[in-house]
């Protein structure tokens, strides 16, 4: 994966944040940017996961309690019903089974706890492009097509998801749109059809049923 991964803010997702939360576990930190930017805005207790020993490092200078290593091998280091916020951005694409992850998950939120989510979306006019127009489905060092995604999603699938797994999904909607004129066109030659396929990634949060 390239490096620019681990140097992401993502602030397009702070306004998926619920207002007043102040004990959130970032899944997949990186190196902490996010985490840093809930820290100033919220002034919030903020725990992180990452694989990679050095952006975890990293994120510890920005004082944040970051756990090295596999999510789904660390659950039981985590405190039971103590988050209000997990955080699992562009994260369960990279799982063989993130509906595991999902239903493990619940036991870590407290009793108004929220999952905050976003995945990338298979639709995406570019992407579409290039499998039907250029005959093409090509992985990448990132992107939809990232060489190390194991799972793909469209926003029908996601809601399905959520919902398999005992979750109710207050928000979602897409972010990251497509600029291209032709994507505008096409959209309106298909009565709408393609709407979702403006946008890169899809947003959420979801809660327990």
């Amino acid at each position: 994966m390239k490096e620019g991964y681990y140097t992401k803010t993502r602030a397009e997702m702070l306004a998926f944040i619920p207002s007043g939360v102040q004990t959130i576990l970032d899944i997949g930190c990186a190196e902490g940017f996010f985490g840093a930017l809930l820290k100033k805005t919220l002034n919030a207790e903020v725990w992180g996961v990452e694989m990679d020993a050095e952006a975890a490092m990293r994120a510890r200078e920005k004082s944040i309690n970051v756990l090295v290593g596999d999510i789904t091998h660390l659950l039981e280091e985590l405190p039971e019903t103590y988050f209000d916020c997990i955080i699992c951005n562009d994260i369960l694409e990279h799982l063989a089974d993130p509906y595991a992850l999902l239903s493990a998950l619940k036991r870590k939120l407290d009793k108004k706890g929220v999952i905050v989510f976003s995945l990338p979306n298979v639709r995406y006019f570019g992407n579409l492009k290039n499998f039907l127009m250029q005959k093409d489905w090509q992985y990448q060092d990132e992107g939809i097509l990232d060489k190390t995604h194991l799972r793909f999603f469209t926003e029908k699938s996601i809601r399905r998801m959520f919902g398999d797994c005992g979750y109710e999904i207050l928000t979602i909607r897409g972010i990251n749109p497509t600029r291209s004129w032709k994507f505008t066109l096409l959209n309106i030659l298909t009565l709408g059809n393609l709407s979702d396929a403006r946008y890169l990634q899809f947003a959420g949060v979801a809660k327990p049923k």
